[in-house]
């Protein structure tokens, strides 16, 4: 692992795969780290010049008081193609992670190639539901919304087949700083990113989960519809995390898409 800084703090970032490759940075979701893309690895790896990073707050990057913005953590993703001196990359972002590609595409487009928004939106939740959830972890930390979380990252089924998925999901879950859930939950709770939308011509693939809670498939939808010739999937009997309910299925969607550059 190594680090690199935006705006005074220290970012933890890893890169696999073939220098000479084409870039995918993936951008994690609100309550992960760079590890939800583990199961992404093995393919993505070998094809790509695979860039990981912990999002401010989370995982091994510094924990700053928020609240944090989306253009904030944007700004964080561009100083990370500076440092690594990545002129154009490809960008797959989840969920928090996904409204960081949007506002990155919009204002960066010379720097994104193509665009992978997974289970996200424009806008996302509410500001009760996020106060809600922010008050909660200020109270108690973030073993207060464990169970809540998991059971909006992965679906009932997909939870009682694999124990040990949901144990490494809320262990991950768990790990993320308090301050720094807290920040990035009002950077969620703030944005609205509908304006910024008609300013995204990067080729774009949007995908969706068919039980997920957080991005539900209309949020999803919506997104497509506003991306002029965006690409569109919905995945069947899957929740959020749709990257690790379906791994292969996820995979294989982004590497066909990015494969038409």
């Amino acid at each position: 692992m190594k680090y690199f800084e935006s705006d005074g703090i220290r970012l933890a970032y890893r890169v696999d795969g073939p220098e000479d490759a084409p870039a995918l940075v993936m951008l994690n979701s609100l309550g992960t780290d760079m590890r939800m893309w583990n199961p992404q690895v093995p393919w993505l790896g070998h094809e790509l010049r695979l860039v990981r990073y912990d999002c401010r707050g989370h995982g091994a990057s510094d924990a700053p008081e928020g609240p944090y913005t989306i253009e904030q953590l944007g700004r964080d993703l561009l100083s990370l193609l500076d440092t690594l001196q990545i002129q154009r990359a490809h960008i797959c972002g989840l969920s928090l992670g996904g409204m960081i590609a949007q506002w990155f595409a919009a204002n960066y487009p010379e720097r994104v190639d193509r665009v992978v928004f997974a289970n996200t939106g424009a806008r996302i939740g509410t500001v009760e539901s996020w106060n809600i959830r922010i008050n909660a972890v200020k109270a108690d930390g973030m073993p207060a919304i464990r169970d809540m979380v998991l059971a909006r990252f992965l679906g009932a089924g997909f939870r009682k087949q694999h124990p040990e998925v949901v144990q490494w999901v809320g262990e991950m879950l768990e790990s993320i700083n308090p301050a720094g859930y807290i920040g990035a939950c009002a950077a969620v709770r703030d944005a609205d990113l509908h304006d910024l939308l008609p300013q995204i011509h990067a080729p774009s693939l949007v995908i969706g989960g068919e039980l997920d809670e957080s991005t539900p498939p209309s949020l999803v939808r919506e997104l497509h519809a506003a991306l002029n010739g965006s690409e569109l999937i919905i995945f069947d009997e899957v929740a959020h995390l749709s990257n690790i309910e379906q791994p292969e299925a996820f995979t294989k969607a982004v590497l066909t898409f990015l494969a038409r550059t």
